[in-house]
């Protein structure tokens, strides 16, 4: 007898041919369901809209691949260890010949599977920066080469699709991140990486010009200074130059009460103590120092904007300490000098003091030496004449008096065995030798001066360095992937377009935070297309064109346990429970995942989870990570891209990785396991996932082989196991 009522059974299953029980799950589907259709009702993921990551290693990847495919995953996102050269542990794109490639690329056409890339682990971020934290252009560019040959590795086996790419540009304070300020940010202040991290935290600052980092700026540690002399009233004066001037309080003046720039101010003197006033300047009184240099350099690049002559412009520029904003990539509000500057200048004006002063000193008196040996070579002349020529004693003499004050003792007619011109040559030994150390010290002293004047116009913060050197480099990756979607377009090949997709990774490291990935999604798709419309370019295309590639070549790669992470740093409130706690850093993370979305920026999704502290890639729904939450706002949001599970802690703490993958069925309640009915829908896969015969749990009865044997049988006839 047919039952219309009822999904397909197996013949093992015990409602196989039990009406009774075609709508009941006897209370094991473990709180999932079972669902109608393909996918859960309430977040829109099934089966087949989840993928699997799958690392390269010394193993015959192809058939591994062909193994998590029968498994069930229909992405596979490839991955690789390898950074440089290739090795068998630590494999790259380059270590896969036409062979493989042509064999990965068949094995995705037979099974209607979709590959997506991931660029070499070794690669955190495109600033370019060292272990040392420097910053090179070398690093940056064998960072872009790793993206591009894993780009012609996706073209080549997957015809396009995602190209993961690690952030992680530099290190940065939690504290003093802006997306950790402000008073209308209801999240303000909830991040801290350590107690005390306000006092401790640090900055580096480089030299705009190698990347090279100058000094770590850091909040606890005050500079010394001069006490620059200031008016303390408002009035009518001249500046340095002699023109009348309106001189306000605050303003720089000379001893003379003359207004000065700010590269020529001048040190109040304590009349009292009979030297020079310094003081100790702490962050709150850089960040006014930065403000009044911000404003000073506004000033000047306001100027040089409205200079039309090209010949004006480059004079301004070398004048000017403020040179490198002095560039058409630049406007008003992006010329800023931060805090961490400001401290470096203070320390490289004083350095400059320093050496001005002792060139001074030791300079000063270089022209009166020189005078002093003319006078004594001509003198040694004199008396060498003297004694060939017979000149009488009466002329000597008087050569003598003219000489007196140079050489004290000059009329002595002899000195020991020394005749005077024995004199002469000892005291001009004398001068010469002085005039080669005043000569030589002072002109060193001198270079080391203009060398910190120098450096002053390149000092840069390193986040601003780097994130200009990161937009460019995403751009440039961002530039090949188009060129090969185009080539694959033109072939009909093409099915979906190479997009660098930039990953949000650990907290400790620019990028991870969702505001972060933001700006740098923002601001390296503006950077590309910039290179896209300029005239003198090569592909000069119009600004909407531009848009177009920009916002399809360069997207975000979100990942759900990266962004949990966060948890270990979240300060709650310690009038709360724990569970409120953790349910306002939940909430947290669902306001970024809606600002990401709202962004338009994700374009790619990485599934693990972890207990917010180390990214230990459990299945997900193993940790905390309101992963279901996350997926949710997406699939709202009308998100289509990949959802790839990233395996880690099964492969040792279970059967398998893919383990990983039906977990994730588990779930979001993925319904499989027969067709199901009008009147009774699919079973999840939290029903049968690990189960026996149909079921997740063990069976109540045995039999056949799986029964103990019959000698083990004690006399009440219970069975020992």
């Amino acid at each position: 007898m047919v039952d219309f009522g009822t999904g397909y059974f197996m013949p093992m299953d015990r409602e196989y041919g039990h009406q009774s029980h075609a709508h009941d799950n006897c209370g094991h589907d473990h709180g999932h369901s079972a669902q109608s259709g393909s996918s859960t009702g309430d977040v829109g993921v099934g089966i087949k809209d989840l993928g699997v990551s799958a690392a390269f290693g010394p193993v015959p990847n192809v058939h591994a691949m062909n193994a998590k495919i029968r498994g069930g995953a229909k992405t596979l996102e490839i991955g690789f260890f390898g950074y440089g050269k290739g090795s068998g542990q630590g494999q790259t794109p380059e270590t896969f010949g036409k062979l493989q490639r042509q064999a990965l690329a068949e094995t995705g056409r037979a099974n209607k599977v979709n590959f997506t890339t991931h660029t070499s682990v070794g690669v955190y971020g495109l600033a370019g920066m060292d272990q040392q934290g420097n910053f090179n252009k070398q690093g940056k560019e064998m960072n872009i080469q790793e993206i591009r040959r894993a780009i012609e590795f996706a073209a080549d086996v997957g015809q396009g699709g995602p190209v993961v790419v690690h952030t992680g540009e530099f290190q940065r304070a939690v504290v003093e991140a802006e997306w950790n300020k402000g008073e209308d940010n209801p999240y303000a202040g909830k991040f801290k990486m350590y107690e005390g991290e306000e006092e401790r935290a640090s900055f580096r600052v480089v030299d705009s010009r190698t990347g090279g980092v100058i000094q770590e700026a850091r909040r606890n540690r005050a500079v010394t200074k001069p006490v620059w002399r200031r008016a303390d009233r408002d009035y009518e004066g001249m500046n340095e130059d002699g023109k009348p001037v309106s001189i306000q309080k605050g303003d720089y003046i000379d001893y003379f009460g003359r207004q000065l720039k700010r590269e020529h101010r001048v040190p109040e003197f304590d009349d009292e103590n009979q030297k020079f006033k310094t003081t100790q300047v702490g962050w709150e009184e850089l960040k006014v120092e930065a403000e009044e240099m911000t404003k000073e350099a506004r000033d000047e690049w306001r100027k040089w904007r409205n200079t039309s002559s090209a010949e004006e412009r480059k004079k301004m520029e070398e004048k000017s300490p403020w040179s490198r904003f002095m560039k058409d990539e630049f406007d008003e509000k992006s010329v800023k000098i931060r805090p961490e500057e400001a401290y470096i200048l203070a320390t490289l004006e004083t350095n400059a003091a320093n050496s001005r002063g002792w060139a001074y000193y030791y300079g000063g008196d270089f022209k009166e030496i020189i005078d002093n040996i003319n006078i004594l070579e001509k003198a040694r002349r004199f008396y060498d004449e003297a004694e060939q020529n017979a000149v009488t004693e009466e002329e000597k003499e008087k050569y003598k008096r003219k000489l007196g004050q140079l050489i004290p003792g000059i009329h002595e007619t002899e000195r020991g065995e020394m005749n005077i011109t024995q004199i002469i040559d000892r005291q001009l030994s004398g001068l010469k030798l002085q005039m080669r150390r005043s000569q030589e010290s002072a002109s060193s002293q001198w270079s080391q001066a203009e060398t910190a004047k120098e450096t002053m116009k390149y000092v840069e913060s390193a986040e601003t360095y780097a994130l200009r050197e990161a937009y460019d480099a995403y751009a440039q990756a961002a530039v090949t992937a188009m060129r090969h979607s185009d080539a694959l377009s033109k072939e009909n090949k093409l099915k979906k377009p190479i997009a660098v997709a930039l990953e949000n990774l650990f907290p400790e490291s620019y990028g991870a935070h969702p505001e972060e990935l933001i700006q740098l999604v923002e601001k390296s798709r503006k950077t590309m297309i910039g290179i896209l419309t300029s005239k003198e370019g090569h592909y000069r295309m119009s600004e909407e064109e531009a848009r177009k590639k920009a916002e399809a070549h360069i997207t975000a790669t979100f990942d759900t346990g990266h962004l949990n992470m966060w948890r270990k740093y979240w300060r709650g409130n310690p009038e709360k429970s724990i569970q409120e706690n953790d349910d306002a850093f939940d909430k947290w993370t669902i306001d970024q995942v809606k600002k990401m979305v709202k962004a338009n920026i994700i374009g790619h999704v990485h599934l693990d989870d972890n207990y917010g502290y180390q990214d230990e890639h459990l299945a997900p729904g193993e940790g905390n990570t309101p992963i279901k939450d996350m997926v949710r706002v997406l699939k709202e949001a009308g998100y289509k891209g990949e959802l790839i599970v990233e395996p880690g802690a099964d492969y040792s703490q279970d059967v398998s990785g893919f383990h990983s993958v039906m977990k994730t069925w588990k779930l979001f309640g993925s319904s499989v396991y027969g067709a199901g009915s009008g009147f009774a829908g699919r079973r999840s896969w939290g029903q049968v996932g690990s189960g026996s015969f149909g079921y997740g749990h063990p069976p109540y009865f045995t039999f056949g082989a799986y029964s103990p044997s019959e000698d083990w049988t004690l006399w009440s006839g219970v069975p020992l196991e």
